[in-house]
């Protein structure tokens, strides 16, 4: 999984047979850190919820296409999920995390 933040949506003049309904939205890849990493692309919203600004997580590839329904649809990258908390610092005391 890879992690990148929303910077915006698309809309499709054209929607291929199986991406009716689904999101297209402008994503920025980010590293580890956090920090920007390569060129924004975009993504098939397979949770139909992120929006604007929000961390998401992603797959590409075959496994993209694996995350919408039905399968296969042609594309190269699909959001997976919505990312609620990101640590960079591994010593930082997490919410729930044990002692």
């Amino acid at each position: 999984m890879r992690v990148g933040k929303v910077i915006g949506q698309l809309v499709a003049c054209e929607i291929y047979t199986g991406m009716e309904g689904v999101p297209l939205l402008w994503v920025q890849p980010l590293d580890k850190k956090g920090k920007t990493k390569g060129k924004p692309t975009v993504m098939a919203d397979s949770t139909r919820m992120a929006g604007p600004d929000e961390m998401v997580f992603y797959e590409g590839g075959r496994e993209a296409a694996l995350l919408l329904d039905p399968w296969f649809v042609p594309v190269d990258y699909a959001i997976a999920g919505i990312v609620d908390d990101f640590y960079t610092d591994p010593t930082a005391n997490r919410k729930g995390a044990r002692s």
